[in-house]
């Protein structure tokens, strides 16, 4: 999806609501097997399968998502979902010490279990 300098931000939001309803139809309307053709890409090497075409999908928007998560880290030192959560990962040694050691304790309590 491109946007011009001169469209506004509703323009671009109502061709993304567009092309996320027409996603659901086609994902809704046929099988994963299903071919279709990417007109952009080579001639000799653009069938894929509905399935390749989401999996690049979440692809991408993972990776842009995380783009966009740096770039707000950069701008405002902000991370995670929010102020009260950032969900991120502790950051205390001791703490990953302790984890650590409680999952090779679970490990080898498992192993004897098999």
């Amino acid at each position: 999806m491109w946007a011009t300098a001169d469209e506004s931000r509703e323009q671009i939001v109502e061709r993304y609501r567009r092309a996320w309803a027409h996603s659901d139809a086609t994902v809704a309307a046929v099988s994963l097997d299903t071919i279709g053709r990417v007109p952009w890409w080579p001639s000799d090497d653009n069938e894929l399968t509905l399935h390749h075409a989401l999996v690049r999908v979440i692809a991408d928007t993972h990776r842009h998502a995380g783009h966009a998560d740096i770039l707000r880290e950069l701008l405002d030192g902000s991370v995670g979902m929010n102020e009260d959560n950032d969900s991120m990962a502790q950051r205390d040694p001791a703490w990953w010490a302790a984890h650590r050691s409680n999952l090779e304790l679970t490990a080898k309590q498992a192993s004897h279990l098999s």
